[in-house]
């Protein structure tokens, strides 16, 4: 491909609405363009990633059995009532009227379709198991569309969905999927971790996210150096506190006056004990008509995870109930809560069972109790789970050794769905024996633009991107740095020819531009190899070859340099 004919308008400043890495130079790489809130415009430049990308996610599938379909995009309300999500998924779900006054919508995720698909064309368990996918575009309404295609709204998805007898069939399908997963994310060169997650609105038992690893992370995750242990902090599970061996004795409840302090730090500052002494309660609202209100409790320095405890009371979603709510149901501003005297339910986290003569709020303005002890001082019927928020330092649940923090890029997420639509949906099979059977799900997804944008924010510099080899959208640039000389440009164009005959896919940059122009477009587009022709290296046959990601030069004989390419890239393929 040539420079001069390729559709590829670069910038030279920031946009201002760039947020993160990969958003800023997708944008001045000439990758995407923006047409709406989190709509955007692929360029030629970045289809050639995406399709590199897609090619990589169809080679593993198809290599772990599963076969493509494609499903339409717009979907009909009927379904998506049948399966319980039309009202469930909220907001986020695009939903569109027909001229006929038909309700559809623009499918954010595609269950149901395939649900629907195979109930009707699959009727024994002969036919199983089955693993459809697509790749597709989807829809979702973010209320906050950001960082570019990393939260945009309308993306390109890779959605796989299975189909066993049995259990044990369900969990060998799903074993090939994160098999096949992390071929997939190792091919496109991918610093990664495969971790415990929620199982959020698509539902089912369990789930494991593909976190790509960089600092522009919007996920936390918890990991385990010594034995590989990973999580989501929406999923990670947090063994129980030691018993003290010796602890101390209860002491009688008192109320202290604490006159205009309600945070934590400063009750703590007052009365001169640790944040870690102090019981938090925070009053969480959760949709349910039978319990609306509850009252979750932490230790003072840790926070609570609202999935864990949404989860843990069973609801879809616990937000932090207002000011007015809050005043009702304790008879105090926010930052006086305490558990005792309470009549809303109380969730306390696993942490707080151990505590002893421990701060929390009085339910009164101004006023704290100290020395109240869980066992003996909480309401009846306290439930406990694991509720709170981990910590750099906590004990890992597989070897207790201290685990880490780290922000990661949520590339890929599977599922094991189980029953959950089969059984809303009827879709069954019949057995050996002639037995009809809910037929077992998993639903498996890759984000593909986002991919393409985590390799940008593991892979960078300050000049622009650095693409892993499998992805880049051209594996080397020819930068003669003089159009004008016909020595220059004869040698750059049969270097050019003979990597393109080796399928090596070069671009040249033949445009008359002066040599620092070139150099900071192959830098920002990030080509990972460069070969520089010169006059001077003309003249002695040489060429320069300069790997982008490390900045390493080598001068070559020109009659060399194609062999010396296709080497580099059979030594850097992944």
């Amino acid at each position: 491909m040539k420079f001069s004919r390729l559709f590829l308008p670069t910038l030279k400043e920031t946009p201002s609405e760039a947020e993160v890495v990969s958003h800023k130079y997708m944008l001045r790489a000439g990758l995407i363009r923006k047409l709406a809130a989190g709509i955007y415009s692929v360029m030629p430049l970045g289809v050639r990633v995406l399709r590199k990308i897609e090619n990589i996610i169809r080679e593993e599938m198809n290599r772990a059995g599963a076969q493509e379909v494609f499903l339409p995009s717009i979907q009909p309300s009927e379904l998506w009532k049948e399966s319980g999500r039309w009202d469930f998924y909220g907001k986020e779900l695009l939903r569109v009227t027909d001229r006929h006054g038909r309700e559809f919508c623009y499918g954010p995720t595609a269950e149901e379709v395939i649900t629907d698909l195979v109930r009707n064309d699959v009727r024994s368990y002969r036919d199983l198991p089955l693993n459809l996918y697509q790749i597709q575009t989807k829809f979702r309404d973010e209320i906050r569309p950001r960082f570019g295609v990393m939260r945009g709204r309308e993306f390109s998805m890779k959605d796989a969905y299975s189909f066993d007898m049995d259990e044990e069939g369900a969990n060998e399908s799903y074993q090939a999927m994160k098999k096949a997963y992390e071929a997939i994310f190792r091919r496109c060169g991918l610093r990664f971790s495969a971790v415990e997650a929620d199982t959020g609105q698509i539902g089912g038992s369990s789930s494991h996210e593909f976190m790509v690893l960089a600092d522009s992370g919007e996920d936390t995750i918890v990991h385990c150096e010594k034995c590989g242990y990973a999580a989501n902090v929406e999923r990670s599970r947090l063994p129980l506190p030691p018993t003290p061996a010796d602890p101390a004795p209860h002491m009688a409840m008192e109320e202290v006056s604490t006159p205009g302090l309600g945070a934590v730090e400063d009750v703590a500052a007052f009365l001169k004990r640790d944040s870690t002494e102090f019981i938090k309660t925070l009053i969480f609202k959760t949709g349910l008509e039978e319990r609306p209100l509850v009252a979750a409790l932490c230790r003072g320095d840790h926070g609570i995870n609202h999935v864990k405890l949404a989860r843990a009371i069973g609801c879809a979603e616990a937000s932090l109930a207002d000011e007015v709510d809050v005043i009702k149901t304790t008879g105090a501003p926010v930052g006086f809560a305490g558990a005792p005297g309470l009549t809303i339910p109380v969730v306390a986290d696993n942490w707080v069972r151990n505590m002893v003569n421990a701060v929390t709020g009085a339910n009164k303005v101004d006023m704290h109790i100290v020395n109240i002890n869980p066992e003996r001082d909480f309401p009846e019927g306290t439930e406990w789970a694991d509720i709170r928020q981990p910590i750099e330092g906590d004990p890992c649940p597989e070897c207790a050794a201290a685990m880490g923090l780290a922000k990661g890029i949520e590339v890929g997420h599977i599922f094991k769905l189980g029953t959950k639509y089969s059984e809303s949906m009827r879709a069954t099979v019949l057995d050996a024996e002639g037995k009809e059977q809910m037929m077992i799900m998993g639903c498996f997804g890759i984000g593909v633009g986002r991919t393409a944008a985590a390799a940008i924010e593991q892979n960078h510099d300050e000049a622009g991107i650095m693409w892993p080899l499998a992805i880049a959208p051209f594996k080397v640039i020819l930068l003669p740095l003089n159009a004008n000389d016909e020595a220059v440009m004869d040698v750059a164009e049969s270097i050019y020819r003979q990597l393109d005959e080796s399928g090596l896919e070069p671009l040249i940059d033949d445009r008359d531009a002066r040599a620092g122009v070139k150099f900071k477009d192959a830098d920002l587009i990030g080509i990972p190899l460069q070969v520089i022709v010169g006059k001077k290296g003309v003249e002695q046959g040489k060429a320069e070859i300069k790997i982008r990601a490390t900045g390493e030069k080598m001068m070559v004989d020109i009659a060399e340099t194609p062999g010396h390419i296709a080497e580099l890239v059979r030594k850097h393929a992944p």
